[in-house]
């Protein structure tokens, strides 16, 4: 039996085409529910193909500030988006626009304070 790595570094990252940040946590004062997830992947999918949603809790941490989040991360890779700088930017402004609403959406409906 082979043990599965833990911890390991990685030398290559192909960075998504595209990628939506969303600052769920600021917002909504709580992470995003798995139900949440499934909602925003069923409204991205009109306009992708396909899509990686990230749901984490970031932390930033230095010798003099330290900041905790949670955030979505909307990812589409490089073949599922035209190449074409227009329609590249369309799609850009349309997932802005879904993933803003559906974070306001979400807020509204089950919000904590922080």
């Amino acid at each position: 039996m082979v043990d599965p790595l833990i911890a390991f570094a990685t030398h290559a990252y192909d960075p998504p085409a595209v990628e939506v940040r969303v600052n769920f946590g600021m917002l909504a004062g709580r992470e995003a529910t798995p139900a949440e997830i499934d909602d925003l992947a069923a409204v991205l999918l009109k306009a992708a193909p396909q899509v990686s949603i990230i749901s984490e809790q970031r932390h930033e941490i230095g010798r003099e500030v330290e900041a905790s989040l949670h955030q979505v991360r909307i990812e589409l890779q490089h073949d599922v988006v035209s190449a074409e700088p227009a329609a590249l930017d369309s799609l850009e402004r349309s997932l802005v626009a879904a993933a803003e609403s559906w974070a306001i959406n979400c807020a509204a409906a089950r919000q904590v304070d922080v």
